[in-house]
């Protein structure tokens, strides 16, 4: 088979976007009444498990630079943005409106507006208040229906400002994260735990939706706007002569990772192959009669879909790991992976197009976008020019090959609506913190934050207005 020649145009109506999230750009953590999230929690609990020491509390300095961050946007040529409304920013412990928190988000909103750039937004980022968690988190249904709360107060506030809301961002991984690899705090590795969480947030969704649904209809939600869901969707790939058991295992993975995700938005459902699994491991998810009712209103308007890698596993070499939770699956270290050293991720544009032909054949009605993509490199400094410029080629070439392949997935009938880009001034990520750099545009922390357009900013601007795949 020849080598595939991808197209380098895309559609005219085709948005394209920066990524973001409040509580890894606004900073600000004490003002407007905000209550600290886990992140915040953590942080202070123990700061020297972050990256350089740079805990939670300034994001990217964001806040402090709305309006300048607002014009690089701008000046890009973007025409959209998704972050987050911050739970703990929006809410008080009595789950009452905290005005001053929602005055912060219509001054946001009408800032965007003013510039020209529509604003997606998304409830829920990895951002627990910490006094929820107390009550036991996701796992305890007056959390999931706080969350509910938060999420009608959200739509009755900002119904007639925000067109696109979406109800979290990668729900998966808040329960791989924090209680199954145990790299977040609370650092639980409890597979059983992970699932009832993953539950949780999934009837969470589904209430949102609902209140969703309710709002619009009332018309306290604009009649254009729409819902949805983003994930970090990971196609799953094993060896080429895979056995039995390796193709078990992508069942499985696949299962959890994406079908759950996407039988839920479309079929107000879970896979049923998945529950059986759990349920011959002895996994109770903690479901309670009437649950079923409640799943069944998780179909969404349209889904975002964030990508960095794929999902290579083949079958385990055991049944329980240390822990003594089960294991479907293990890594699988394909031979001719071309990786990002850096974040220790396999860059495989192809990927992108993979899941687009999934969408394509077995979820046909769901309009969706890539939500994220983007990569993240240690240690760029080292590649600045005389003048002081980040040369970032392998950031363009990064994107450039993933938008290939987005508009191929569009050429054979993909429903493929945009692109927003992870993250086009860099952020504070997690406990990495500014480890990896995303950004086409640099944040330098030696020099009170300020902003610095990377080389691949100039052909981020020509791609996104002219909506055309250049190569360099």
């Amino acid at each position: 088979m020849g080598k595939i020649e991808l197209p380098t145009q895309l559609p005219k109506d085709f948005f394209l976007g920066a990524a973001m999230s409040g509580p890894q750009t606004e900073g600000a953590w004490q003002a407007t009444g905000k209550l600290p999230n886990l992140w915040d929690r953590w942080s202070n609990l123990n700061i020297t498990d972050f990256y350089n020491l740079v805990g939670s509390y300034g994001g990217n300095d964001f806040t402090r630079r709305r309006d300048e961050d607002i014009q690089i946007f701008k000046d890009l040529g973007l025409d959209s943005v998704r972050t987050s409304i911050q739970w703990s920013r929006l809410m008080d412990k009595d789950g009452k409106l905290n005005q001053a928190g929602a005055d912060y988000y219509h001054e946001l909103f009408a800032a965007f507006a003013k510039a020209g750039i529509d604003v997606f937004v998304n409830l829920y980022h990895f951002d627990m208040p910490a006094y929820l968690y107390d009550r036991g988190g996701w796992e305890n249904r007056e959390v999931v229906e706080a969350y509910a709360n938060y999420a009608r107060a959200a739509f009755d506030e900002f119904g007639q400002e925000i067109k696109n809301w979406f109800t979290f961002n990668e729900p998966i991984v808040e329960p791989q994260q924090r209680f199954t690899n145990a790299v977040w705090y609370p650092f639980h590795h409890d597979f059983a735990e992970a699932r009832r969480v993953q539950y949780g947030i999934s009837l969470a969704h589904a209430l949102a939706t609902h209140e969703f649904r309710l709002a619009q209809a009332a018309g306290t939600v604009r009649a254009d706007a729409k819902i949805g869901l983003i994930n970090c969707f990971t196609p799953p790939y094993t060896k080429e002569n895979p056995s039995e058991e390796d193709l078990e295992a992508v069942r499985i993975v696949d299962g959890v990772d994406n079908r759950w995700w996407l039988d839920l938005v479309t079929k107000g459902e879970f896979p049923q192959d998945i529950l059986d699994d759990l349920d011959r491991s002895d996994i109770d998810l903690g479901q309670r009669p009437g649950d079923e009712q409640v799943i069944k209103q998780g179909p969404v308007d349209w889904l975002g879909f964030n990508y960095y890698h794929p999902a290579r596993v083949q079958a385990p070499s055991k049944k329980t790991d240390q822990y003594g939770n089960p294991v479907f699956a293990e890594e699988y270290v394909w031979p001719d992976a071309v990786m990002n050293k850096s974040r220790g991720w396999e860059i495989y544009p192809k990927g992108i197009y993979d899941f687009a032909m999934t969408m394509r054949d077995n979820y046909p009605d769901l309009e969706w976008f890539v939500s994220e993509n983007g990569i993240g490199i240690q240690g760029e400094n080292a590649n600045k020019d005389e003048k002081g410029q980040i040369q970032d080629d392998y950031r363009i070439e990064f994107v450039r090959d993933h938008l290939k392949w987005v508009a191929k997935a569009i050429e054979d009938g993909a429903k493929c609506r945009g692109y927003h880009y992870w993250a086009v001034i860099d952020n504070w990520s997690w406990a990495n913190a500014f480890k990896n750099r995303y950004g086409f545009v640099e944040v330098d922390l030696d020099d009170n934050y300020s902003r610095h357009y990377k080389k691949s900013a100039d052909w981020l601007r020509r791609v996104a207005t002219t909506h055309t795949i250049f190569d360099a």
